[in-house]
């Protein structure tokens, strides 16, 4: 992790960081608790805005507050999104934001829903013993509550519910199984062999729980719309999934999930990168605080939402039918 030459542990001052819209969603307490064990750790949170004057960056999660008086010279002014552009606020302030923290990848801090690292980067597939075929007898589940997502994904989904067996769970269908039931991925895991990580909208590098956790956390093969087909490659471990821009039409799909059903050897293909890395913690605060250390660099968003959401960021389209793909 990098830490900044000049950085002298305790004889170096400390780095005062204001949450803004205050921590509760960080479920992070004031003070220097969230730097522990970080190897840059002169730094502490607050989040009473009074104090912004003194703060040396205050940061914005989920939604941009200009706090109205004269920004202090050098303060850093972070926006944190972990949302896309849809369902993100829209800035109108011109040459405010220094450092963007979203999980996109050319953000100046990069904050992932997960993020993959191989225990051996020359060694991406193991052999594996389990058959993650046996006993799965239904073929494709969704567990789903936004039924009109910009991305069209509830009409793909339907689509392809034409052509191989589609249960949709949740507002959108008519099987019913609240996600907080541990039981609903109990069922998951023990009788499908797929399932759709849909993300609510196709944005770059947009890949979230939906993919990490309902998906590859249950031992089933996820088939992914969202971010684009490279964005996966970069971020997913290899071989593990299924992107619906790979084929023509759901139709097309819904014919390779038949041939991977009937074929077992084929369906375990899909598994072999288990074992081979795990997904680790990046450590937002630790990177944020060595950061703060780092010799300063006078960085400024002209116009952040050019950035955030401009041309090429999210389509309604699938990426390859996409100007933007």
């Amino acid at each position: 992790m990098y830490v900044p030459e000049e950085y002298q542990d305790y004889e170096t001052p400390e780095k005062v960081i204001l949450a803004y819209n205050g921590l509760g969603t960080w479920a992070q307490k004031s003070g220097s608790i969230a730097f522990y064990g970080c190897p840059v750790n002169r730094c502490s949170l607050i989040d009473d805005r009074s104090r912004a004057h003194e703060a040396d960056a205050i940061l914005y999660k989920d939604h941009f507050i200009h706090p109205g008086v004269v920004r202090p010279k050098n303060q850093i002014w972070i926006l944190y999104f972990l949302e896309c552009p849809y369902h993100t606020q829209s800035i109108r302030f011109a040459n405010m934001i220094n450092w963007t923290a979203t999980y996109r990848r050319d953000s100046d801090l990069v904050a992932p829903y997960e993020r993959w690292t191989y225990y051996d980067p020359q060694v991406r597939h193991k052999t594996q013993i389990r058959d993650f075929a046996t006993n799965r007898t239904k073929k494709v589940a969704w567990f789903v509550s936004n039924c009109s997502a910009r991305n069209g994904r509830l009409a793909y989904a339907r689509e392809l519910g034409k052509y191989i067996s589609v249960d949709i769970y949740g507002t959108c269908g008519p099987l019913k199984c609240p996600r907080t039931d541990k039981k609903c991925f109990e069922i998951l895991e023990k009788e499908y062999k797929f399932y759709l990580a849909f993300e609510n909208s196709n944005c770059r590098d947009y890949i979230t729980e939906k993919f990490y956790v309902n998906g590859l956390g249950h031992n089933v093969l996820p088939i992914v719309m969202g971010a684009r087909p490279e964005d996966y490659q970069r971020s997913a471990p290899e071989g593990s999934y299924i992107h619906v821009d790979e084929f023509n039409s759901p139709r097309e799909l819904a014919q390779y999930l038949h041939r991977l059903d009937k074929d077992d050897d084929l369906y375990n293909s899909y598994f072999k990168w288990k074992g081979t890395g795990e997904f680790i913690n990046t450590f937002f605060w630790c990177r944020l605080c060595a950061m703060m250390h780092a010799p300063p660099s006078h960085r400024n968003y002209e116009d952040v939402n050019e950035w955030w959401r401009g041309p090429g960021v999210c389509t309604s389209k699938s990426w390859r039918n996409s100007d933007n793909g």
